[in-house]
Formats: C-alpha cells, structure tokens, sequence
C-alpha cells in the first residue's frame, strides 16, 4: 500500500519547484500537463492489475515459467503503447489541452511541459507492469523500493531543484527531471527482476506468445481498462493512492487464493482487506482534514491558487470513506478475474456520475465534486452487492471460471 503512495511524487516535486517561483501561469502549466499526463497513464493501469492478478495466480498454481513470460509479456505490451502515445503526442496534446480550457499562457507552458514528460510513458507503463509482477508474487517491500527510486530518488529530487531553481530551465527542466526518475525506476526493477528469478529473463517464444494465455490476458485487460476509463478522477485525489494499494494487496492475496481454489483464503483475504482498508480511510481523512492546508501552502505561493484550493478541500477529506469499499472491490475483483461483471458495474457507475453531475450542474464545482463522491459510493456498493453471486460461481457452480 506505502508503494502506491509514491505514484504522485513525482508531479508534487515539480509543482512544488515551479510553485517556489510564484509563477501562477507556470504553475497551472505543469498542474495542467501532469493532470493530462496522469490521466493519460492511468488509461493504461490495467497493465499493472491485470499483472498482479496473472501473476499471483500462476504463483498460486506453482506455474514458475509463465511467472517469467507474464513480465516479459507486459514489458513488450507498455513499450508498444508508449511508443504509440509518444507519436501521438501532438494530436492528444492539441485536444486534451486546449479542451482543458486554460489561459493562453498556462496552455503554452503545459505544452512545453507534456512534450518533454510524454518521453517518459514507455518507461512509466514498464513501471506498472514491474510493479505488478513485483505484487503479484507477495514481493511488498521491493515493490516499495522500487516505487521510491522511481518517484523520491535523490537523482529526481537533486536535478528537479537544479534545472528549475539553480539553472532557471522552468517548466523544461521539471519535466526532464521526471523522465529520468522513471528510467532510474525501470532500471532498478528489471534488475531486481533478474535477481529474483536467478537466470536472463529471455523467455521462450512458444511460452510467451502462448495462445491461450495471450488471449486471456488481452482480453481480460480489455475489461479492465474499460472499467479504468471510467476512474479518470483518480488523478484529482491523492488519497485515493492509499486506497489504490489497498487494491494492489487484495489483487494479490485473492488471485493467489483463486490459483490455489482455496475459498477459505480467499474469503479470509476479502475481510482483511476491508477492515485494513477502512481503517486507513480513516486515517488519510483525518491526515487531509489536519494538514491539508499546509499542504496547498507548500504546493504553491500564489495566494489566488492556495484560496481556491482550500475551498474544496473538505470534498479530498470525505472522498477516502466513500471510495474505500470501491477500491477494495476494485482489487478484489481483478484478482479473481472478474473483470467482465467489473467493468460492466463500471460503466453503470460512470452512467450514475453523469446523471449526478448533470443534475448538479447549476452548483459549479461543488456540482462535480459531489458527483465524483457519489461515483465512488455506487462503484463501492454495485460491487458489493455482485460480490456474493461470483464467489459462488467461482468456487461452487463452476470452479474454472476463476482463473478466466
């Protein structure tokens, strides 16, 4: 859970640097691309839950060769894809940007600020499939490792303070500063990789273009981001990275119970995860309510920026008790391979988060706040009520469906 923690680091270091410069319009630069940024990446978060799921369940079932091909099969899939948002870069930063509605100024410095950070998404989604695999065998403590060397290394830190503060590179050079700590990242997990599995990580063709095993993983990831389109928000919440790895421990211990077809774990791991999950939900509530203030304070030194963002800080303090249940089931459900009901539940979610924000509208941005808090409520209860029916059809009426 700690490792998920670091995931918005890396843009609070740079918006921490470009803030010291009481800039306004460069700050809502670099808030804006790393907003688009953000969102961009998460579209693509299926590649490290449906990671942790395959991965914990061959653990479970004791099938160490598809262990190795499940990592290599996700590096080849994020470097695809990143290379695709990388030739891409001009279109999606003409529409997301401009549609964002920013002043002309702040739009011209996100787009400094995007072109240089889009470099970085071959090496953030290898990240989230690292990252996946490193979860998915129970492997917590270099999961967090390698999350801190990607967001919090001192290499990120010394040469965001450098380019922005000491050499005046501006937005650019937070942006540069950014790419590097994700390569540092990747670096140390495909070492850390190599090192668990004690041999190369070349994979045998026959293994890792298996059928099979690659249509399953297509096409459960398919659900998977379908559903994670709908949780664009996440990126406005920094709570809601707590709660993510919540997700990331239930994704674990559940798809290991399922590969093994012991209910009782299972079962066991579900309740677990609640309990621990809700607990935390309070704790990150009560962290945002205390210290959320000074918090903006540190971000940013426009008075203008700190006044606005204070007046919705208490929708970030109630947000975590409400999505807590939405994300346990989220991991929950990934890690069985339920991701069909999953995304189903989600697109109803995201119906019932338009219909809300529709009606709500003549109330601004309380309006859409309200509705993101209403979104996370009916994804946490949808789940919950489907809950009961796929655990017996997973472990009763018909024991395969578990594992696809």
């Amino acid at each position: 859970m700690v490792a998920n923690l670091t995931t918005p680091l890396i843009g609070i270091v740079s918006t921490i640097a470009i803030g010291r410069l009481g800039d306004a319009t460069l700050l809502g630069g670099v808030a804006m691309a790393t907003v688009v940024f953000d969102c961009l990446i998460w579209l693509f978060a299926f590649l490290r839950m449906g990671t942790i799921a395959f991965t914990a369940q061959a653990l479970g079932a004791g099938e160490v060769q598809e262990i190795r091909a499940l990592l290599v099969r996700g590096l080849v899939i994020a470097a695809l894809v990143g290379a695709g948002l990388i030739v891409l870069q001009l279109p999606l930063a003409a529409v997301l940007l401009d549609a964002m509605g920013g002043s002309e100024g702040v739009t011209r410095a996100a787009r400094v600020y995007f072109g240089i950070r889009i470099w970085a998404a071959p090496l953030a989604l290898a990240n989230y499939v690292v990252l996946g695999w490193l979860i998915g065998q129970a492997r917590a403590g270099l999961a967090l490792a390698v999350q801190i060397a990607i967001n919090i290394n001192i290499v990120n830190m010394a040469a965001t303070v450098a380019l922005v503060l000491w050499l005046d590179t501006g937005i650019a050079g937070a942006a540069i500063a950014a790419v590097v700590a994700e390569a540092v990242g990747l670096l140390l997990g495909v070492l850390v990789a190599r090192r668990l599995t004690h041999q190369p990580l070349n994979v045998p063709i026959s293994a890792l273009l298996d059928r099979a095993k690659l249509v399953r993983m297509l096409a459960v990831n398919r659900d998977i981001m379908i559903a994670a389109n709908a949780v664009l928000n996440n990126f406005l919440l920094i709570s809601a990275f707590f709660l993510d790895g919540l997700a990331n421990a239930a994704e674990q211990l559940c798809g290991r119970a399922c590969g093994a077809r012991d209910r009782a774990a299972f079962s066991g791991a579900v309740r677990l995860v609640i309990l621990w999950g809700f607990g935390f939900a309070l704790a990150v509530a009560a962290i945002f309510a205390l210290f959320g203030p000074w918090l903006i304070q540190a971000m940013t030194a426009s008075e203008d920026v700190r006044q606005n963002a204070l007046a919705y800080l208490w929708f970030v303090a109630v947000s975590p008790l409400l999505a807590v249940f939405a994300f346990a089931y989220d991991g929950i459900f990934i890690g069985a391979t339920w991701a069909r009901d999953m995304r189903n539940l989600m697109v109803l979610s995201l119906l019932i988060f338009l219909g809300t924000w529709f009606a709500l509208r003549a109330f601004g941005n309380a309006g859409l706040w309200t509705a993101f808090l209403i979104f996370y409520a009916a994804r946490g209860g949808l789940q919950a009520l489907r809950y009961p029916a796929n655990l017996r059809a997973s472990f009763e009426e018909a024991p395969v469906t578990c594992r696809g």
